[in-house]
């Protein structure tokens, strides 16, 4: 098939929860891409963290044949995305692979905040959109309300939507045709040079580097001579093929088509999604656009609990990195916990599902410390610094001034809860910037919210204000000037710099406070008594002191002379003293999380 008139390239895109996963499921079963006995709920959501949340994380490609009513037979490739808003650069990468997309909205829950980003998304990338209004089998589906929030929020044309249930297979013909005849077929040169994009890609332990590619211009066969563009690497492709969703080897890929090739590499950072690749000799110059480097925005420390894991953590790390571009890292020490990472992350459910999969596919005990993000802060010699640590901050005296980074929230939610959400998002240092009704039951708001304030709580907070009616998007929109301190914890007088932070110069004492009182119920007794104090350089913000341990030693004294039990206790009170100059305090996993909860 060299003409390009048979294919169509299409995305799924949806709000997390709104059943696009499901979807692809039908379309796999209606297609007889799966055989009924291999069928399992989300066939293409592969790891079992994806299944057990029910969150899909990776993107995933497959060909599906379909048998069209102008009886022609059409090749299908389908690119399941992730809907959460950590993961949008995995929507971005996908979508750049694609002529059309299907916008998926709940009938229940109408548009929300991943909703409009998304669609925005497909938009800004010229996609062909097929708005589909998922679930309309429940009993709560409000197809009219939905229509009138898609035309309003999305400014697009809803009737002619599609409508359909994931999980009856009800409206998926009707999908399947309008995909036919609405997305356009790939535009492409098939006689020109080879130019494929690398849209996500992953590590096979026997194979190398597979990546998953899109052939824009040319064609891709085995054992052919190809360069990539980004790294200057040139390889030879051991095999390309499609995924159904198994690997399923061809002899080429051609203009329009989707699949994988095998490169061979070892190395994870060779392959940098986005790239493209040409032919070593006769190749193209110029590579494809759109393709930026994706910024971690929250930063947190990971360390093993058993020091010699360290080797073991760093080869982990390694090979998670290939799946995932956004994932960086680089060595750090601490005193209280030994040799560890400083890990960049999109978000927190992305820091949450990394560190899952390390614990469980690489079977390491991990501790992590609390997240912080990237201040930039100038000193008065006019350098600038880019701090992930609050180990890393200068002294005061040194600093001219702190930015941080800043985002735009776009909230979704009914109107009775605008009041809640101004006073959360007051009280998060959030400025608001606008208001507007989507429809009667829709509001959208937009706030300016430092990123600090985000990863503490906010989005639990949220959901708990608004009785989980509301939802969140943000982006980020620049760093800005703020009153920033850097807040010591003490243990017996000494700085836990694990337990450090940065926090706004008005809320230091409060949080101080909260969380020395907090620490206080975590941290173990000792046979010595812990002073817990909260500092500011060498100003003293709360204290509270860990009650010793204490044994009876005049127990086995009875009536007699007061003098023998004073040396007694005199003797104990030496011990205690001695004790305390070099014993060590013992730091549970739950006092560097306890830093995440001071606002609670």
């Amino acid at each position: 098939m060299n003409t390009t008139t048979h294919i169509r390239n299409f995305s799924i895109i949806a709000h997390i929860d709104h059943g696009k996963s499901t979807l692809a499921d039908r379309i796999l079963e209606l297609t007889h891409t799966v055989a009924e006995r291999d069928m399992v709920e989300q066939v293409l959501d592969s790891m079992d963290i994806e299944r057990e949340r029910g969150i899909t994380i990776k993107s995933q490609a497959v060909r599906v044949m379909y048998d069209a009513s102008d009886g022609q037979t059409y090749q299908f490739n389908l690119i399941d995305t992730p809907g959460h808003v950590d993961f949008t650069y995995e929507v971005s990468r996908s979508l750049a692979a694609c002529e059309g997309a299907i916008l998926v909205v709940d009938s229940t829950q109408g548009v929300e905040a991943q909703t409009v980003a998304n669609a925005l998304m497909a938009m800004n990338a010229n996609l062909e959109i097929i708005p589909l209004i998922n679930k309309i089998d429940l009993p709560a589906a409000d197809v009219d309300r939905v229509r009138h929030e898609i035309e309003e929020g999305l400014a697009l044309p809803a009737d002619d939507a599609i409508l359909a249930s994931g999980k009856t297979g009800e409206g998926i013909v009707d999908l399947l045709e309008a995909i036919v005849k609405r997305i356009p077929a790939p535009k492409g040169d098939t006689a020109a040079p080879l130019r494929a994009l690398i849209f996500d890609s992953y590590f096979d332990a026997y194979r190398g580097v597979v990546a998953l590619v899109r052939v824009v211009d040319g064609h891709i066969d085995k054992h052919m001579k190809v360069r990539l563009m980004a790294t200057g690497i040139n390889i030879e492709v051991e095999e390309v093929g499609v995924r159904r969703p198994a690997n399923l080897p061809v002899n080429s890929l051609n203009t329009g088509e989707v699949g994988y090739l095998i490169t061979g590499l070892k190395d994870p950072a060779d392959v940098k999604v986005g790239d493209t690749i040409t032919l070593e000799k006769g190749g193209v110059h110029e590579p494809l656009p759109g393709y930026r480097e994706v910024k971690p925005m929250v930063f947190t420390g990971l360390f093993p609990l058993d020091g010699d894991q360290y080797s073991d953590l760093r080869d982990a790390l390694d090979k998670m990195r290939l799946n995932d571009p956004a994932l960086i890292y680089e060595p750090e020490t601490s005193h209280a916990l030994g040799f560890g990472f400083r890990v960049g992350f999109l978000g927190l459910l992305h820091m949450e599902v990394v560190k899952e999969r390390l614990e469980r596919e690489f079977d390491l005990d991990l501790l992590a410390t609390a997240p912080s993000v990237e201040y930039h802060v100038y000193l008065t010699n006019n350098e600038m610094l880019a701090i992930h640590s609050p180990q890393d901050m200068p002294d005061a005296s040194t600093i001219e001034k702190i930015e941080e980074p800043f985002l735009t929230a776009t909230i979704l939610i009914p109107p009775d809860y605008v009041g809640a959400v101004m006073d959360l998002s007051v009280s998060r240092r959030g400025t608001f910037v606008t208001m507007q009704y989507l429809s009667t039951t829709t509001v959208e708001m937009k706030w300016q919210i430092p990123l600090s304030e985000l990863i503490m709580d906010y989005f639990d907070q949220l959901k708990s204000r608004t009785k989980g009616y509301a939802s969140l998007d943000y982006e980020f929109c620049g760093h800005q000037p703020s009153q920033l301190v850097k807040l010591d914890i003490l243990l017996s007088g000494k700085p836990v710099d694990a337990l450090s932070f940065i926090v706004h110069k008005d809320k230091a004492f409060d949080r101080g406070r909260i969380l020395t009182e907090k620490l206080k119920e975590i941290i173990p007794r000792q046979m010595f008594e812990v002073p817990i104090q909260a500092a500011i350089g060498g100003r003293i913000l709360s204290r509270t002191n860990v009650k010793a341990l204490r044994k009876d030693v005049l127990a086995k004294c009875y009536g007699g002379d007061i003098t023998r039990k004073r040396k007694l206790l005199e003797k104990q009170k030496a011990g205690k003293k001695r004790m305390k100059n070099i014993g060590n305090v013992e730091v549970p996993q739950e006092a560097f999380m306890a830093i995440l909860k001071v606002d609670e």
